[in-house]
């Protein structure tokens, strides 16, 4: 699976999580590693989300938060948050989908990566999130079998390396009987009982 594929599925994936989130959620406190916003919540979560869909089609074309940011201190989510997330999402997914020079250079604020890592890095953020969130508000989920081998293909080889920068936590032994999801996710620390 090539990364850009990867990074589709795990954005359909996160969508079809937050499009379950209720209003009443907004306001539950999610785990503080999640965020760098203090005391957060699914809605702080959610915003955050909002702002890097914003961003995909910047990145795309070579745009940095270095050149400048004014998406940071927007309120990107107003009245009706899920469908301004979806919105958002929408273009990013049309972005991708009209196709990205093989070439071309993301310019993360941790540093500047070729098109195909990025997508992986962009695909990694939500495709786990989309399950954490799911496992934290009790929304039925499971990661695709098409996302876990693309997981497996690239974002599992670099698992110990992206640990070392704290992406990461420590792997978790899977249990004797664990499925391919459950396998992925303690190798990278993520998974929950």
């Amino acid at each position: 699976m090539e990364t850009d594929q990867l990074f589709l599925a795990t954005d359909a994936a996160l969508r079809s999580v937050i499009d379950r989130i209720t209003p009443e959620d907004f306001d539950k406190p999610v785990p503080a590693a999640w965020s760098q916003t203090p005391n957060p919540t699914i809605r702080d979560i959610l915003s955050a989300h909002a702002y890097d869909e914003a961003w995909v089609p910047r990145v795309l074309s070579g745009a940095s938060a270095a050149d400048g940011d004014e998406l940071r201190d927007r309120d990107l989510l107003g009245d009706d948050p899920i469908a301004a997330y979806d919105t958002l999402n929408d273009a990013a997914t049309v972005a991708v989908r009209a196709g990205v020079d093989p070439e071309a250079i993301f310019r993360f604020q941790y540093g500047d990566y070729p098109a195909k890592e990025g997508f992986a890095h962009l695909a990694m953020y939500r495709g786990f999130q989309a399950w954490l969130i799911a496992k934290h508000l009790s929304i039925p989920f499971h990661l695709s079998p098409e996302i876990i081998a693309g997981m497996n293909e690239h974002v599992v080889p670099n698992a110990e390396e992206w640990r070392g920068f704290g992406v990461f936590p420590p792997a978790i032994d899977p249990p004797a009987d664990a499925d391919d999801e459950t396998r992925l996710l303690c190798t990278v620390g993520f998974w929950i009982a």
